[in-house]
């Protein structure tokens, strides 16, 4: 399997560039699949069509898509996107507020929606849309509208957005301080051991495949992540669980579960889209089968944000409900472990 010891990636206007080395045990893997594996939303004509403009290099030099990587090669590839301009371009798209006023914005985003444009997703993006509804965001340091936190694609729920400097500035400096309020609501495989507990386990990128995080539980890579679950109900072969998070590192909630053994439901990335408990009865494969076609996507959802408001002081909590797809699959768990008993 292809590996990597290093991956950089840096934007301007116009091209987005990755590095990578192909670790020592590397078997020969054509280029093209070797970046697959890395990049995510690389689609293998996008790579393919980078070798024919001469953008991918091997040790220095251009090579073509079917170029075999051997260990320790040093791989470079250049993609060409739209203008920045195009990025942030603003686009009719509903949005779900939860509350508005002049210095912040709180939104339900649902499932699907990427928060904010990068490769392979130019447009729709929540950003896309805070731009045609509201004027003048200010910029964070990543020059991201309004943008002071960020939840995956997949997962639906509460953001907060600043619509002021100051409202930026306040709203960050208490995410670095982890004194705002987050609990999300999973469903995740087996039957969790405790009632509650608490995850510790630096977090940082997977050496091995560079699209996935994980737990470097004696702290000697990642950064610092913490996060308390509760279990709330109990379905035999899942469970649904709270989880408040001290930390926001990329992916947490479902890489500490996956590290405890309970990945979570339906989570492609992490495994979870594959029937990890249960029996071997196929009416049972063609149940778990219908629960990931009513939730396609990792079972997951930000359901309570509490911050401080930056101008008037005053903590404000929001609390959004349980997305359909996620509550029609939580009820046919009930169903089933009711009648399984």
């Amino acid at each position: 399997m292809a590996t990597s010891d290093l991956s950089e990636v840096s934007q301007d206007d116009l091209f987005e560039h990755y590095t990578f080395k192909a670790a020592k045990g590397q078997e020969p893997l054509r280029v093209d699949k070797f970046l697959m594996n890395f990049i995510e939303n690389a689609t293998r004509n996008k790579i393919q069509q980078a070798a024919k403009q001469g953008h991918i290099w091997v040790n220095g030099l251009p090579v073509k898509q079917n170029y075999r990587v051997k260990a320790e090669d040093e791989v470079k590839v250049l993609f060409e996107h739209p203008p920045y301009e195009f990025l942030l371009s603003p686009e009719n798209i509903p949005l779900d507020i939860v509350f508005e006023d002049s210095q912040l914005v709180v939104v339900n985003k649902p499932a699907g929606m990427v928060v904010h444009p990068g490769h392979g997703n130019y447009a729709g993006t929540l950003i896309n849309a805070l731009l045609y509804h509201f004027e003048s965001l200010p910029n964070n340091s990543s020059g991201r509208p309004g943008l002071v936190h960020r939840i995956d694609k997949d997962t639906s729920g509460l953001l907060v957005v600043a619509k002021t400097d100051e409202a930026m500035s306040h709203l960050a400096q208490q995410f670095f301080e982890k004194s705002t309020e987050r609990e999300y609501i999973a469903l995740v495989w087996g039957n969790v051991k405790e009632d509650q507990g608490t995850i510790e386990g630096h977090i940082g990128r997977n050496p091995k495949n560079r699209l996935q995080m994980m737990v470097f539980p004696d702290g000697e890579s990642g950064k610092e992540a913490i996060t308390h679950y509760k279990v709330l109900e109990r379905f035999g072969y899942v469970s649904l669980i709270s989880c408040k998070l001290e930390t926001g590192r990329t992916h947490q909630i479902r890489v500490h579960m996956k590290h405890i053994g309970h990945t979570l439901f339906n989570d492609a990335r992490y495994g979870g889209d594959k029937i990890l408990k249960g029996t071997t009865f196929t009416k049972y494969k063609q149940f778990v089968e219908n629960c990931f076609k009513i939730l396609p996507r990792q079972g997951l959802h930000a359901k309570s944000l509490g911050v401080v408001h930056p101008t008037t002081g005053e903590f404000l909590k929001f609390v959004a409900d349980l997305p359909l797809d996620m509550t029609v699959c939580i009820e046919k768990w009930q169903n089933y472990s009711k009648h399984s008993q």
